[in-house]
């Protein structure tokens, strides 16, 4: 007997609350420090938005690549979500090096912005996640 289920509706709608979820705890996270500050600055409130967008969507990716984690346990999927989660890091980075007056955190040896670093180790453990060969 059939249930009249449809396969696969189940996972788009709880990926759809999730989203909302995230969305509006990062929104009302940031709202107060970040987003209401800016909100006379039509020339910036658009930056900081594009940023506050990014940081949804990367907080989003971890959250659903931790929970794929959690099912497979795949070192594939531990490199994707170590990824994700470097990604959301540097967002967050992005998004108060534009709001807040300070400068990029340049690393005095290489004279290299810290966030550029932390872009190649978010690029380097996709790499490793999309190449690891299964055995």
């Amino acid at each position: 007997m059939q249930t009249g289920r449809v396969p696969g509706r189940g996972a788009a709608t709880s990926s759809a609350k999730l989203f909302g979820i995230i969305t509006v705890s990062v929104i009302a996270v940031l709202a107060i420090p970040v987003i209401i500050p800016h909100l006379s600055h039509t020339g910036v409130i658009y930056h900081v938005l594009v940023h506050v967008a990014s940081v949804i969507i990367a907080v989003f990716l971890t959250v659903v690549s931790i929970i794929a984690y959690r099912r497979n346990h795949s070192s594939r999927l531990f490199f994707m979500m170590g990824g994700f989660a470097v990604l959301a890091f540097v967002e967050f980075l992005y998004l108060f090096y534009s709001t807040v007056n300070i400068e990029a955190v340049i690393i005095p040896i290489v004279d290299i912005e810290l966030s550029h670093i932390i872009l190649l180790v978010m690029l380097t453990l996709f790499g490793i996640g999309v190449l690891k060969v299964n055995r």
